[in-house]
């Protein structure tokens, strides 16, 4: 993904490049030696909480299901080091952070349906607690008459 293009999830999320801030450090895994000269792993910051393109649903949706890789301040970090190259590794973390906010920019779920259970069921529930109960009943002492 070039650096200069908006990533446009849905009508209420779009990433802009100018909310987007890489950092690049050596990365661990493989790699042989060059991964002791060479910083191939990326650190993505995102800020959430100023970024334009959001509306405030998917913000505030954004920074709770980022968990701990949200600073206190809404920026979202998201450190890629799978890959051994640079660009791999960028595009890894850019793809990372666009599932995060596709997920945050889902619609709610529908709000659930009380439902009650049927009068029938209610009778049987109640007939069936009456007849243990009169099991119970006869398993006490017996009296002499």
């Amino acid at each position: 993904m070039p650096i200069d293009d908006d990533i446009i999830i849905s009508g209420e999320a779009v990433i802009h490049p100018g909310d987007l801030h890489e950092d690049f450090i050596r990365s661990s895994g493989p790699g042989g030696q060059n991964v002791n000269k060479v910083a191939t792993a990326v650190q993505l910051r995102f800020d959430a909480r100023n970024a334009e393109g959001l509306s405030d649903r998917v913000r505030e949706r954004t920074i709770k299901l980022a968990g701990q890789r949200a600073t206190k301040d809404g920026v979202i970090v998201i450190e890629a080091g799978r890959f051994r190259t640079q660009e791999q590794n960028r595009a890894d973390a850019r793809t990372r952070l666009a599932a995060l906010v596709a997920k945050a920019a889902e619609p709610p779920p529908p709000p659930r349906k009380k439902t009650r259970p049927s009068k029938g069921a209610v009778e049987r529930r109640l007939k069936s607690k009456a007849g243990r109960g009169t099991i119970k009943k006869l398993r006490g002492r017996v009296e002499n008459d």
